[in-house]
């Protein structure tokens, strides 16, 4: 992706349904395998909120959240060495300080990353042990964005580059710019 798309609020953005395809690259090992699948982001229900999403409201707000954010739910078959397996993941976004952000949450309410699209570029850190997580997100078009994870670690050598594509044919595939 060349240029970026600045996204003026990054929940409604991410709202609905992605087709995703994503690489992942073993560099030390020299692997390689493969996710294809499907993402939706819905709106969370009360039983999908933590008590640790019970952050408060940032000031400039005026105490005022943009809705309780979005459960995220990928789901699709991952390819190692010639092997497919089903595989999925549930991640929390919710709302951020600003439209164009999010904060990004695993399944069990531990933080993740922040993630700001006001720009249509962020880059994201997670430590996670004695590996880092860095990511970075870029937003093509309405329909259009990509991750790129680079794990760094004393275990781990990894890219795993995913591309997002929206998915028209779904019944709430949005057609407006967010």
């Amino acid at each position: 992706m060349g240029e970026f798309w600045p996204v003026r609020d990054a929940l409604a953005y991410l709202a609905g349904n992605w087709q995703v395809r994503r690489t992942v690259r073993d560099l030390a090992g020299d692997g390689e395998g493969r996710f294809t699948g499907a993402t939706h982001f819905g709106p969370l229900q009360d039983g999908d909120v933590r008590p640790s999403d019970a952050e408060p409201s940032p000031p400039e707000s005026g105490g005022r959240l943009r809705g309780r954010g979005l459960l995220h739910h990928e789901t699709g078959t991952f390819v190692w060495q010639g092997v497919a397996r089903p595989a999925e993941r549930t991640l929390r976004f919710l709302p951020g300080a600003d439209p164009g952000t999010a904060l990004v949450r695993f399944s069990d309410g531990r933080p993740f990353h922040d993630l700001d699209l006001a720009t249509g570029r962020y880059v994201a850190d997670h430590p996670c042990s004695a590996d880092l997580y860095r990511g970075e997100f870029t937003v093509g078009d309405q329909d259009h964005w990509r991750t790129v994870w680079r794990v760094r670690g004393p275990a781990k050598d990894l890219v795993l580059t995913t591309d997002y594509t929206r998915d028209r044919s779904a019944p709430d595939g949005r057609r407006n710019r967010p």
